[in-house]
């Protein structure tokens, strides 16, 4: 391929050759040195474990009774659920429950941790391969697998589904640089590419959405740049293509999210501490818990800044010289991509956060770090590959990830009982708390008492405003004959007209029927707990739990875009095979 960019182009390596048996073993061993404090410590209980763990336990329950893919959080809000799995990604949520297949849950964090570190070490090995030497890619692997971003989110923030996310950041940069051309691709199949690149996209957004927001932003900067400096609408129309495919693919969880926020107070999402004003660099709040965390993420990411520059400065006098480890243009690029991040992570960018779409749904402008880890892992690399401070720089960036470690596991909290006593609430009824921002617009779910029955009767003439969800266990209640988590079926026979009141959030997804024909339920007014008038003598009621619109226009527009995905794989191959052809060198 022929471009005014310098390129790097590199022999490609066989699967578990060239450095990838080293590069695994050497992921999974410091991934196991990451976890190593959690057999004598317990679980890193931080900010989102709860959140992450009861999700994980749930989905685990649903699949007992043949539900693969939940959408409705049964024991959310103390059972009486929320639509948690439509608006988070699935993967994080999916591959825990799994992992407990074979594994005790106490240790399905660690388990956790070590898998995805492990492949974010071999996503940092196939990323820096393709511009550095072995020994150099190797150390990229481990900075990567152990970069302080990363124990960030495993010991203070317990935010599983964003370190998923970011395990698939060197994967999707390197697929973004190959696009645009800054980096060749070594079969020269840019359609290929292209697929890459949106199904790793895919991957980001099916991970974590504040990541997925980041990703997208990112890359159309560094393809804005591309176009710029090669002078060619290329790299621009061919990203645009891979992001579109991308969105595509994710779009059976895309599409419902976007669309039914609506239904959901989605606004708490940026309530008062999650606000971006409140999180960038260095920033003082009332609440000294949260101050003191946002100085050591603050911290973490003005030393990751340091590094990143001290780093590339010192392999800028090796532009364009014969033989250079890193080429003009991947050295601006990545410079670019830096800039991008730390500017977002300071208050005078405050107006970009405010006026970008979806971007202050990221919350914490020092997220921006998942971005900055990416070039701060190969400008290090590629710096200790000179002889000349070699020694120096490698000592600074071991104490660095070392001091990181050693100060998270002894400020985190820690817990081995965490499991144990959300497994117990699930068991006992009790359920756990909701989530804000996922919270059925009308509800207030802090009105929501902790035990309730599943179902209730009650006169019509009653105030409902609070008693269907303070009645007693002991009064009478209709007869249940099927409660799972997407469907009840309930019997009951009064003498006259009442109302039925279900331990049950109303949502626009559900379906009622009453006698086999459809009604719309009611809900209480302090809280959003369904409510459904009956009239006298013997009624079955149904609520099942359906496939709204916007789902199905989901699922449709995946299955089109993998459709679309594999055939321009294929068109690729045929391409390159008909050019071998014409040209059989």
């Amino acid at each position: 391929m022929s471009s005014s960019v310098d390129a790097v182009n590199k022999p490609a390596a066989a699967p578990f050759s060239g450095g990838w048996w080293p590069a695994f073993l050497l992921s999974f061993c410091v991934s196991l040195l990451i976890v190593a404090p959690f057999f004598w410590r317990g679980i890193a209980s931080g900010h989102d474990f709860e959140f992450h763990a009861t999700s994980w336990l749930d989905v685990a329950e649903q699949w007992k009774q043949g539900i693969l893919y939940p959408r409705w959080t049964e024991w959310a809000n103390h059972g009486f659920g929320e639509p948690r799995f439509i608006f988070y990604p699935p993967l994080s949520w999916l591959l825990a429950p799994a992992l407990s297949l074979f594994i005790p849950w106490d240790y399905v964090p660690a388990a956790f941790i070590v898998l995805v570190q492990t492949f974010a070490g071999l996503s940092a090995f196939a990323f820096a391969r393709r511009m550095l030497p072995r020994s150099s890619a190797l150390l990229a692997t481990a900075c990567y697998t152990a970069n302080p971003n990363a124990l960030l989110m495993i010991y203070f923030r317990s935010d599983y589904a964003e370190l998923l996310a970011s395990a698939f950041f060197p994967l999707f940069f390197l697929a973004v640089l190959q696009l645009a051309g800054i980096v060749e691709n070594p079969t020269g199949k840019w359609r290929h590419t292209l697929v890459a690149l949106s199904a790793v996209f895919a991957a980001v957004w099916l991970s974590n959405a504040p990541a997925g927001v980041m990703a997208t932003y990112s890359v159309t900067f560094l393809l804005a740049w591309a176009a710029l400096i090669r002078k060619s609408w290329t790299p621009l129309f061919r990203g645009a293509a891979g992001l579109a495919l991308g969105f595509g693919l994710a779009a059976f969880y895309v599409v419902p999210a976007a669309y039914e926020q609506r239904w959901v107070d989605i606004a708490q999402a940026l309530s008062p501490g999650l606000l971006p004003s409140e999180n960038f660099l260095f920033t003082a709040v009332n609440n000294p818990e949260h101050t003191f965390f946002n100085y050591i993420a603050s911290t973490i990411a003005v030393a990751i800044v340091i590094f990143t520059g001290i780093a590339a400065i010192a392999v800028h006098k090796d532009l364009g010289q014969p033989g250079a480890t890193l080429p003009r243009h991947l050295w601006g690029a990545f410079l670019v991509l830096s800039a991008l991040a730390t500017a977002l992570m300071l208050r005078p960018a405050s107006f970009a956060w405010q006026w970008l779409p979806k971007l202050r749904f990221v919350q914490f402008p020092w997220r921006w770090m998942s971005i900055l880890t990416v070039p701060f892992i190969y400008f290090l690399a590629a710096a200790l590959a000179r002889r000349r401070f070699r020694w120096l720089l490698f000592v600074a960036a071991a104490a660095f990830l070392t001091g990181t470690a050693i100060f998270l596991v002894h400020h985190t909290w820690w817990d081995d009982e965490e499991f144990s006593t959300l497994r117990a609430s699930i068991a006992s009824g009790e359920g756990f708390d909701g989530t804000d921002e996922y919270d059925p617009v009308g509800d207030d779910h802090y009105n929501l008492p902790a035990k309730a029955p599943r179902a209730q009767l009650m006169p019509l003439n009653e105030d409902t405003e609070s008693k269907p969800a303070t009645i007693t266990a002991h009064q009478p209640i209709a007869v249940i004959e099927r409660w799972a988590p997407e469907e009840k079926n309930i019997r009951a026979d009064t003498t006259r007209p009442t109302q039925l009141a279900l331990r049950l959030l109303n949502y626009p997804a559900w379906r009622v029927e009453v006698n086999g024909s459809r009604i719309q339920p009611e809900s209480a007014e302090d809280s959003g707990q369904m409510v459904i008038p009956i009239a006298a003598g013997q009624s079955r009621i149904n609520v099942r739990f359906t496939r709204t619109r916007d789902r199905t226009a989901g699922i449709a527009i995946s299955i089109a875009s993998l459709v679309a995905a594999f055939f321009s794989f294929v068109w690729g191959s045929r391409e390159q095979r008909s050019q071998a052809i014409v040209d059989p060198r």
